[in-house]
């Protein structure tokens, strides 16, 4: 068994070139790879293509990234709080595929599964698999790059498209724990879209808040195997933000109650 786990993230990112395509974990802000991402943003690694549920908000997450115009293409499932993410996509600075939430999913998924397509309802009868959805815009507000129709077939009556699977240059996850073999634990909505990062990218680094011994993590209790995981950093408790917070009024009382 190999020991996976690297000095710091700086370490981490350090191979990572100018054009790399790099699948990142989390859903909006939960469970994003913070660590990572300023590491590469420090490092100055531009021109990148991201393949992510969002883009972080403005100032964080690949927001960080996104603001320096070190994003040149992103696979996203929509742009969430991000101004920036919106303005470049429009204004023709950014390359957009925009995509359907599960279908996202299962294109990670898939990728990490060794599956090169598969058919989905998600997107039928739309722009999604008829083509025409824009991708870039020119600054003038027209259509520079739109997507092709993509295939359809019919199955037990019903259609579905075909989608493509992704298997990035690299993925970027966060875990709350791991081993020095690469075997993660994450914990609540930071498992919806870091373990499939993890399968799909051909190299994968994965954050982690605590780690520990090889034989601690109970074997049934593991998210994300460590064959697909290639390196460790270990970056102890992190800030976790939110796009929203929302509180509820306190309820009303009777007069003379407490």
């Amino acid at each position: 068994m190999i020991n996976k786990v690297v000095g710091n993230a700086a370490e981490a990112v350090a191979d990572i070139p100018d054009g790399a395509s790099i699948a990142v974990g989390g859903f909006g802000l939960c469970g994003i790879p913070e660590v990572l991402i300023e590491a590469l943003h420090e490092q100055g690694t531009t021109d990148l293509e991201t393949i992510s549920n969002n883009c972080g908000v403005d100032g964080w997450g690949l927001g960080r990234l996104l603001a320096d115009h070190r994003i040149r293409r992103t696979v996203s499932s929509y742009v969430g709080e991000n101004k920036e993410f919106a303005r470049q996509y429009l204004s023709g600075e950014l390359e957009v595929e925009l995509t359907p939430q599960g279908t996202l999913a299962e294109k990670l998924r898939a990728g990490g599964a060794g599956i090169p397509a598969f058919f989905t309802p998600a997107g039928v009868g739309t722009q999604v698999s008829e083509g025409g959805l824009p991708q870039r815009y020119h600054p003038d507000g027209t259509v520079a790059k739109a997507s092709e129709p993509k295939e359809v077939r019919t199955f037990d009556g019903a259609d579905y498209v075909m989608e493509r699977s992704v298997t990035p240059d690299f993925a970027f996850v966060h875990a709350l724990k791991g081993d020095r073999y690469g075997n993660l634990v994450f914990h609540a909505a930071a498992a919806n879209f870091n373990p499939l990062a993890a399968m799909a990218g051909k190299i994968t680094i994965a954050q982690v808040e605590q780690l520990v011994e090889p034989g601690e993590l109970d074997p049934a209790s593991i998210h994300t195997p460590g064959i697909f995981v290639q390196r460790v950093v270990v970056v102890g408790e992190v800030e976790k933000r939110i796009e929203r917070r929302t509180v509820s009024a306190a309820p009303a009382t009777e007069e003379g109650t407490q």
